[in-house]
């Protein structure tokens, strides 16, 4: 009996293990890439902190279905727009 308790927890623990390699193998590419390259870090800048390079503009497309933001007129206030919320993010940090 105390064999096969043994087993189910060896089995356990390879299964873990099996999906710890694939994370490290997955991190490890990454850290590859990131030192190799600009591009990796390119495109972390624009996907996690919204960034943009100098005079490029942003353009934010939307899904079938989706609404597009409202741009008012030069003489209207500006209302806050959840959904062009991370155009304004991008501009800030390309300044």
């Amino acid at each position: 009996m105390r064999v096969w308790e043994v087993d189910g927890q060896i089995k356990s623990q390879r299964e873990k293990n099996a999906k710890l390699q694939t994370r490290n193998n997955i991190l490890e590419a990454e850290v590859r890439d990131l030192k190799q390259g600009y591009e990796a870090i390119e495109e972390r800048a624009r996907s996690e902190l919204g960034m943009i390079k100098q005079d490029e503009i942003f353009f934010q497309m939307l899904q079938p279905g989706q609404s597009a933001p409202l741009v008012p007129d030069a003489s209207a206030q500006p209302v806050p727009d959840a959904s062009a919320q991370p155009a304004t993010q991008l501009q800030k940090h390309a300044r």
